[in-house]
């Protein structure tokens, strides 16, 4: 099985208050990819609670944003409207990294052989590489790849620093720009 790990891809983070132009341009390519994936989609969702700039990220980025329930936590409608479509797995994960995404993605390997994951979506820098990193981790044999295409960072150079970092790590690679 083949799986497309879509990160973060809520209003907050492209058109709300921590969201970029970058991040505008990749919802029409994420659509695209989704549609036409061959294999299982799931989506994780940034997830905070009304305490959010008392928590350690908080405190480091103190803009709130993913409040659980609000109009910026949302998946982009295009996006949730596909999940929704499909019946795909959503994970609502408190920090960088989903711990739960990578444990059921190792107990699913152990039965049915994961033949690769795939990530995109956002933030490259943050939650994308923090993903990307974690489901190494868990799975260490199963090739991680990531579609530079389809994620935006908080800058371009910050998405470009996190995509030559996880080539570092042997994550490859897909659509890399120049």
């Amino acid at each position: 099985m083949k799986y497309l790990i879509v990160v973060d891809m809520q209003n907050d983070f492209i058109t709300g208050s921590l969201g970029t132009e970058e991040a505008q341009k990749i919802v029409a390519r994420v659509e695209d990819k989704i549609r036409n994936y061959e294999g299982s989609v799931i989506f994780t969702k940034d997830t905070h609670s009304g305490d959010y700039l008392n928590t350690q990220e908080g405190r480091k980025l103190p803009v709130e944003h993913c409040l659980k329930g609000k109009e910026g936590w949302q998946l982009e409608k295009r996006l949730e409207a596909l999940a929704e479509k499909e019946g795909c797995k959503v994970y609502q994960k408190p920090t960088f990294g989903c711990v739960e995404l990578g444990e059921d993605l190792r107990r699913e390997n152990r039965e049915n052989p994961v033949e690769e994951i795939e990530l995109c979506g956002l933030c490259t820098d943050i939650c994308v590489i923090s993903n990307a990193l974690l489901l190494k981790a868990f799975l260490p044999e199963v090739p991680v790849c990531v579609d530079a295409a389809c994620c935006a960072g908080v800058t371009p150079e910050s998405h470009r620093n996190a995509l030559e970092a996880m080539k570092m790590c042997q994550i490859f690679i897909k659509n890399d720009l120049p």
